[in-house]
């Protein structure tokens, strides 16, 4: 008997018209058929971006400000390197992210539920989750700080509140749309831009040594630990894995031709854009602290630098430096509550409430701050442990987005395949440099 091609379908799970189910049912999520040019495909210019600014609030949260300014109050100028190399190798890591997504309309955990065996799968994901857990620790703390440095709420509560408010912000994204939630993390992004930067106005900037912090080098194993979580901080493997979900669920399943370069003009310029803010945010908190707290007492914490730069630059710098940390909290929990989620769905091909979620995660942090752990000493060591997983995270993204199977005719050219390997290289170098020096003390 002849198998026709509706057999096959009609064997695969596959509708008579050759769509792939999975595609369409994450097409009636995001409220449009897979492959049709719906409202946000004929959508043009500003109104394409949007999912980096997202991805973009990783790159801003409280573990950012507790690794930049102990660089910055304990080496000056010396690793600002670190962070201007580490921002650039962000934007070819997060444009790949979105690449993927847009192309493939499948997210970097579903590539790589669909590719790995149950084993390595289930590690894959232990590993992913212990990142995400991390990353939650640092933005709960964070947020935590920020609310006893505005309003003296004990650390615990902070926590909590932290988490719930958070959880607000979810739910929103749930009822309202994935517009809704990127205009207010848009916002909460710009609010701590303007609370993270004030303090620049006012501080006294040496050009010579801002120029000297650009020269690559370290000073001891203890530069290395900080450039480590510097990176970790930066190069964030929860907004790898997230960005790649924003840009499918934004843009769905892109035909290829016309719309599918456009649509990828556009996130390159988003991309771009976001991590311009990001970066120059982390790169002014590394200045103020190097400009105003070398020498300084009590700056080894948050709250003993922020009183220093409050005492320095003015009392009014240093409220916008407790408003911006605490809109960090809150949108960078929320996004990063989001990635787990995302992660869990791809490998484990699990969903479960985003209340439940919340709470789970919510747990190890307040747990911490109830046990008297130091705040920054958390954050500072949460952002070595992202550093760690930024190699599972950007290895198998350059492979996926670099084999013609997955990305047809948007195969990444050789030029970025080179760029791509390279800052991997190095991530997981110095990585290793991390552990060495740190054991040989």
């Amino acid at each position: 008997m002849t198998d026709t091609a509706a057999a096959r379908r009609a064997r695969s799970g596959r509708p008579a018209d050759g769509t792939d189910p999975r595609r369409a049912d994450a097409a009636a999520i995001r409220g449009g058929a897979p492959g049709a040019g719906g409202p946000r495909r004929r959508a043009a210019g500003l109104t394409l971006l949007g999912p980096a600014f997202v991805a973009a609030i990783a790159y801003v949260d409280p573990g950012n400000v507790a690794a930049n300014l102990t660089a910055g109050a304990q080496y000056g100028y010396l690793l600002l390197w670190v962070l201007v190399a580490a921002n650039a190798s962000a934007v070819v890591v997060q444009y790949l992210s979105a690449k993927l997504g847009v192309v493939t309309g499948r997210s970097l955990p579903e590539h790589l539920g669909l590719r790995m065996r149950r084993t390595p799968r289930l590690l894959f994901w232990a590993q992913a989750e212990v990142v995400a857990a991390a990353t939650d620790v640092a933005e709960v703390i964070g947020g935590a700080l920020a609310l006893h440095l505005l309003f003296g709420l004990p650390l615990v509560a902070g926590g909590v509140l932290t988490g719930v408010v958070s959880m607000a912000i979810l739910l929103l994204h749930s009822r309202r749309g994935t517009r809704t939630f990127e205009a207010v993390v848009t916002t909460m992004l710009a609010i701590l831009t303007v609370g993270f930067c004030a303090g620049l106005l006012f501080a006294q900037v040496s050009p010579g040594e801002l120029v000297s912090g650009l020269v690559p080098r370290f000073e001891g194993a203890q530069s290395v630990l900080l450039a480590a979580s510097m990176l970790g901080a930066t190069v964030m493997p929860h907004a790898v894995y997230l960005h790649s979900a924003l840009a499918r669920d934004r843009h769905g399943d892109v035909p290829a031709g016309p719309e599918r370069r456009r649509v990828l003009v556009a996130t390159r310029w988003d991309v771009a854009l976001a991590l311009v803010v990001a970066g120059g945010v982390n790169v002014c908190m590394l200045v103020l602290a190097a400009a105003t707290l070398p020498g300084v007492a009590g700056t080894d914490t948050i709250p003993g630098a922020q009183a220093a730069i409050e005492a320095n630059v003015g009392p009014v710098v240093g409220v916008l430096f407790a408003v911006g940390l605490l809109a960090s909290g809150l949108a960078s929990t929320s996004v990063g509550c989001m990635a787990g989620a995302e992660i869990m769905h791809g490998l484990l091909h699990v969903r479960i409430p985003v209340v439940v979620r919340r709470l789970v995660t919510l747990l190890p942090a307040v747990a911490l701050l109830a046990f008297g752990a130091d705040p920054t000493t958390l954050l500072v060591l949460s952002q070595v442990v992202l550093s760690f997983g930024i190699a599972f995270a950007i290895v198998p993204l350059v492979v996926y987005t670099s084999r013609r199977s997955i990305m047809g005719a948007d195969v990444n050219a050789m030029t970025t395949r080179v760029v791509a390997g390279v800052i991997a290289l190095v991530i997981v170098a110095l990585n290793v440099a991390l552990v060495v020096l740190t054991v040989a003390g």
